[in-house]
């Protein structure tokens, strides 16, 4: 029996994708996408294995034409040794000593900056005010950019997330990406140029300066995982924070257990990762033919994973469709690691460098935004909506609460 399901690309998916991936999943784990030319998987077993390639059978050579027109050659098009040196050379900044001793106290001071704007106003939109604004002066404070660029650095990371996720095919969306790129590259390559004839304590000067093996990073190389750390690391942090208060404000309970308990923020993170994930879709290409559930996917084609689907598999979790901070089938311990439980940061060799400081973020600015909201609630009527089809979140979300004095 043919079973339809709505297009990934029509509005009614983009109302309600959980929805849509529910009936792909029992119905349609395997689906062929003809405007996007691509082979859809819905379910976890399936994109877990997409993502870990034990066998090679996938590769990230799709990212030749997705992701190299605005960010230029990245460490995610890498493989076998290649992306082993090169990831040996930016990993060490995201994680140990380094994160804790340097860049901890930069996220702390950006998080405190922001919320001192508007903690004796009574009203906030987290989106607007908070959430779209932190990750990207953290990630400019830790480069040694001039945050006053701000407004530049946003409206780049907007325009790559806008090129990334133009599934239609809008060429005026396609030009706009394509000039970010050279905007950006003018932009970057003098400063880092500079930095490393004057190298200071700043990430940009890490990365110029980093060797592994008697190999260093081109200019080129690190302007493009500068280009891909603002968008990548501005976009899903941004939509991370706005979805863990969207989640909690819609559950009270759980936030109230949140507020009494800190500790508690890495779980609604983790949970927040799984039941509403900042990105629904990542792209791999079949390297030979592959047998997943509902068919097979033929060597050299793009294969769609739905991340958005295969956290809410009812295979995989207990009531997916409930958010739950509590659930004993999602570990908060791994949830930031290669051994995650969750596919929110993909996970094989292409997992995510960046969670560690996404944890350090969201804990920080949760905690930070529960200190200086200690009664903070739901605007009067409002209730948050998720937009997006390849990234998601809130656009939106205004609180009130009661200034704190001093």
């Amino acid at each position: 029996m043919s079973v339809t399901v709505p297009d990934i690309l029509s509005p009614e998916f983009e109302s309600d994708p959980y929805r849509a991936y529910r009936s792909m999943r029992q119905n349609a784990p395997l689906l062929w996408h003809e405007a996007t030319r691509s082979y859809i998987v819905s379910r976890y077993e399936d994109v877990e294995r997409v993502f870990k390639d034990k066998a090679g059978e996938f590769t990230t050579e799709n990212y030749d034409w997705q992701i190299e027109p605005v960010h230029g050659r990245t460490i995610l098009q890498l493989s076998g040794r290649e992306h082993a040196v090169r990831r040996a050379l930016v990993a060490p900044a995201f994680r140990g000593s380094d994160l804790r001793d340097k860049f901890l106290p930069v996220i702390e001071r950006n998080s405190r900056e922001l919320i001192d704007g508007f903690r004796h106003s009574g009203s906030v939109d987290l989106v607007a005010d908070y959430a779209t604004r932190f990750p990207v002066n953290v990630i400019a404070d830790m480069l040694g950019l001039d945050k006053s660029d701000y407004e530049r650095f946003h409206g780049w990371y907007t325009a790559v997330i806008a090129f990334l996720g133009n599934l239609s095919g809008d060429q005026e969306v396609a030009r706009a990406g394509e000039r970010t790129r050279v905007e950006f590259a003018a932009y970057m390559l003098p400063i880092i140029r500079k930095r490393r004839e004057e190298p200071g304590d700043d990430l940009l000067s890490t990365l110029c300066t980093a060797e592994v093996d008697g190999v260093r990073m081109s200019d080129e190389d690190v302007k493009a995982f500068c280009s891909l750390l603002l968008a990548a690391g501005g976009e899903t942090t941004d939509k991370a924070i706005a979805g863990i208060f969207a989640n909690l404000l819609a559950h009270p309970e759980q936030l109230e257990a949140v507020r009494a308990d800190r500790s508690l923020i890495a779980r609604a993170f983790a949970e927040t990762l799984r039941y509403t994930p900042p990105v629904h879709m990542i792209m791999r290409q079949s390297a030979t033919d592959v047998e997943l559930s509902g068919g097979t996917v033929p060597a050299g084609s793009t294969v769609t994973c739905l991340i958005g689907s295969a956290n809410r598999d009812e295979e995989r979790y207990r009531d997916p469709d409930t958010f739950d901070i509590f659930r004993e089938d999602l570990s908060a311990t791994n949830a930031f690691s290669a051994a995650a439980d969750h596919l929110a940061f993909a996970l094989g060799r292409h997992f995510c460098v960046g969670a560690l400081l996404a944890r350090s973020e969201v804990e920080i600015g949760v905690g930070q935004l529960l200190d200086a909201m200690p009664d903070l609630r739901a605007a009067d009527g409002f209730v948050p909506v998720e937009h997006g089809v390849f990234t998601r979140g809130p656009q939106s979300l205004p609180v009130r609460f009661t200034p704190v004095s001093g």
